[in-house]
């Protein structure tokens, strides 16, 4: 047997294999429970077309490589190519382009919807009735020439043309990739002059943006593009426009005009986005020195989520109703634990809730060392005049006094040291463990990008992060128990004695600090509310004052 045959033997079982596979595939999908679909069919055509025909290579290796790959799960044919890089992996680029080419001229399509651009634009400015459909045309028209200029396939920098293709220039033209860019770049600047006409000024800057991209030399869209910007208030990028275009052409006039009406507030924007700057970088260093205190000193942190939907439209009260609520889960005025200048202290933010009257006062710096009964009895001093009255307003019974008033901390993260492997599944609403330096740097410096420390436009990215966390955290939990409605119990409390200090209450095991700051709750001994909050949070042990503990 010669090797021909051979070869011709080895191709009939790579099309049988072919044809067998073909049928498996179509035997699946009729057996699906919806049968084949658009999709199937079209696949199913393709490969029993390439089958039957199985001519046009130019040696039988080529027509041997092609039928293997179509049995490769993971190649694409080139007529569902959604993109250049499936199509390149299909190994029919340069054939399928031409094919698709066929009988068109995407050169001259190019030129001449440009051309139709410029007219149109011309004709808008002469038009004295004002009417701006014609630069409504004209974008259409720039937009239909990159179309036709995304279909072009540029030549090599050292190609050299036929006669033939000299001679057919004027229908047929070729371009460089260069020579392309260039093009592309011009047809993207016109078109943002014709959305600056119509004041899309949103259009304008990004179609400025892309022929900058194409071609940085183009100075008339580094103009286009700070206009857009400053019909935007984007300051500091049209400052940034302005700049690259003047060094191309230092002197040119209108750029000139620009810089001078927008320097003092592209200025301010430079100032304002260096101090934001130095503001990220201060934070970074105090998260990164809290975290190795905490760390040293076996301080347990947590977070809650930051936001209470996945999306704008998902609860019947709004988006806004149901932040607002939520809102205490920010971080109190985005306070950090502080290092004393003198003695080497810390100080933390504390916020003292108070359920029974649905009111709570915040401290900024309380010391570590401080006794805890110190500052309730500055804040709810005993009785001293007779006249039985407290100072609070709300404290209708003259409860709040600090002998009678009993303080607890909740038990957040149980059965969860932080040491395990496996992350816990945790319910949406409870406090999650930051188990790492990094977790926690994100988690504060998105709770400040909420607060609109970074602007909006990072305000907005770090809602979409949040969302993504918190869809997440739904996701598994829903997974695990099977609905969101499955929450856990109510978390367990510990009672604190008010001759402890906060630095016994930070370090008790069962103390996890919610998004850095630490809440105590507190309620009249003799109060009704305190009463049902023992029967719903199981109280599982107390902070003794040292004296009292040893």
């Amino acid at each position: 047997m010669s090797s021909e045959d051979a070869k011709q033997r080895e191709r009939d079982a790579l099309v049988d294999k072919l044809k067998s596979t073909k049928e498996q595939w179509d035997a699946e999908a009729n057996a699906s429970p919806d049968g084949p679909d658009e999709t199937d069919a079209l696949l199913s055509k393709a490969i029993e077309m390439a089958i039957e025909q199985g001519k046009g290579w130019t040696s039988s290796d080529e027509r041997e490589k092609y039928l293997e790959t179509l049995l490769d799960d993971e190649f694409i044919p080139p007529l569902f190519a959604e993109n250049e890089e499936e199509l390149e992996k299909s190994g029919l680029k340069d054939a399928f382009t031409t094919l698709h080419n066929e009988g068109e001229f995407p050169g001259k399509s190019m030129l001449d919807f440009k051309e139709k651009g410029n007219q149109s634009i011309a004709f808008g400015k002469k038009n004295e009735a004002g009417n701006i459909q014609y630069y409504r045309d004209a974008v259409n028209h720039y937009y239909e020439a990159m179309h036709w200029a995304n279909r072009i396939v540029p030549k090599d920098e050292d190609f050299v043309p036929t006669i033939e293709e000299l001679n057919d220039q004027d229908i047929d033209p070729y371009f460089t990739e260069q020579e392309l860019d260039e093009i592309r770049s011009v047809i993207l600047s016109n078109c943002a002059m014709a959305h600056m006409l119509l004041k899309n000024w949103g259009f304008v800057r990004d179609e400025a943006k892309k022929a900058v991209a194409f071609n940085s030399q183009n100075l008339k869209a580094w103009y286009r593009l700070a206009k857009a910007h400053q019909m935007l208030k984007d300051w500091e990028a049209a400052g940034d426009a302005i700049d690259s275009g003047l060094k191309i052409e230092k002197g040119n006039k209108d750029l000139l005009k620009l810089q001078k009406l927008l320097g003092d507030k592209v200025r301010k924007a430079r100032l304002n986005r260096q101090q934001r700057e130095r503001s990220r970088a201060e934070r970074t260093a105090r998260i990164k020195d809290v975290w190795r205190y905490c760390k040293e000193d076996s301080i347990s942190l947590g977070r809650v989520s930051l936001v209470a939907t996945v999306k704008d439209d998902e609860d019947d009260e709004g988006g806004d109703a149901v932040e607002a609520r939520w809102h205490h889960h920010y971080p109190h005025t985005g306070q950090l634990p502080k290092r004393q200048l003198h003695g080497g202290g810390w100080t933390w933010p504390v916020l003292f809730v108070y359920p029974s009257h649905h009111q709570s006062d915040f401290i900024e710096h309380f010391a570590e060392d401080d006794i805890i009964a110190m500052r309730m009895a500055e804040m709810f001093p005993e009785e001293e005049d007779g006249n039985g009255e407290t100072e609070m307003p709300w404290d209708y019974n003259n409860e709040f006094r600090c002998s009678n008033l009993a303080v607890y901390f909740e038990v957040h993260c149980i059965g969860d040291d932080g040491a395990g492997k496996q992350k816990p599944v945790i319910h949406p609403d409870s406090v999650e463990r930051l188990t790492d330096q990094g977790s926690a740097m994100r988690f504060y410096e998105s709770s400040r990008a909420l607060k609109g420390d970074e602007g909006p436009e990072m305000a907005n990215v770090a809602r979409c992060m949040e969302r993504k966390h918190l869809h997440q955290q739904r996701k598994a939990w829903i997974k695990k128990h099977g609905s969101l409605w499955a929450t856990p119990d109510p978390c367990p409390v510990v009672q604190v004695h008010p001759a402890a200090t906060l630095s016994q209450v930070l370090r008790h095991s069962n103390m996890v600090v919610p998004n850095f700051l630490v809440t105590v709750m507190l309620f009249p001994n003799d109060h009704p509310a305190h009463r049902e909050f023992l029967k719903e949070h199981k109280c599982i042990g107390i902070v003794e004052p040292e004296e009292i503990s040893k």
